[in-house]
């Protein structure tokens, strides 16, 4: 296996903006990073469960993914516009609602079987780097867990940032806001493209 390959690869499309990164910054900025964590965790556990799905299905999900491809890219967007929607209606209110904060591991979870960037790169990966060299069910689960710690470190990095930044970003909320829900908006785009 070309280790430096995967591991770029890994890199680049798990700490790069996309719907999980941005979301886990916006809840920490919103939360604070302890009741973040739980989103991270999601993340995680969705990212692994797919990575899994992705592996010991890839046959059969390889030759029905250029039928299931538009409906997955199509629920995928409506769900970001939704977060997008969620994140300018957000403005107004000041509460943080103990509901939303209790239901982000379960968000986290969802938003991987929605976000179609994450089903094409766990179908890439397992395709690419890992099934041409491994195949024991061990081995499947070994990368599934090392590619859901990485979901799980680059959700969190992106929520340490929000906390970090916290006092900057209320004081600019308005424009966090609107910046962090065009940016899901043009990751929707740019799926659509």
């Amino acid at each position: 296996m070309p280790v430096l390959s995967f591991l770029l690869f890994v890199f680049v499309s798990h700490f790069t903006p996309g719907p999980n990164n941005i979301m886990a910054m916006v809840f920490a900025n919103k939360y604070g990073l302890k009741k973040t964590v739980r989103f991270c965790l999601g993340v995680s556990s969705g990212f692994l469960a797919l990575i899994l799905l992705c592996s010991f299905f890839h046959l059969l999900l390889t030759s029905y993914i250029p039928t299931v491809t538009p409906y997955l890219t199509f629920f995928g967007v409506l769900y970001m516009w939704y977060l997008a929607f969620k994140m300018l209606t957000s403005i107004r209110g000041e509460e943080n609602s103990e509901a939303d904060a209790k239901n982000m591991f379960a968000t986290g979870v969802l938003l991987q079987f929605v976000n179609p960037k994450g089903v094409l790169y766990g179908l890439s990966v397992v395709g690419t780097f890992i099934l041409p060299y491994f195949s024991t069910a061990t081995s499947l689960l070994g990368f599934s867990l090392l590619l859901g710690a990485a979901g799980f470190a680059s959700s969190f990095c992106w929520s340490l940032f929000g906390s970090l930044f916290q006092n900057v970003l209320s004081r600019h909320k308005r424009a966090f806001h609107v910046a962090m829900a065009l940016l899901l908006v043009l990751s929707s785009v740019l799926l659509l493209v």
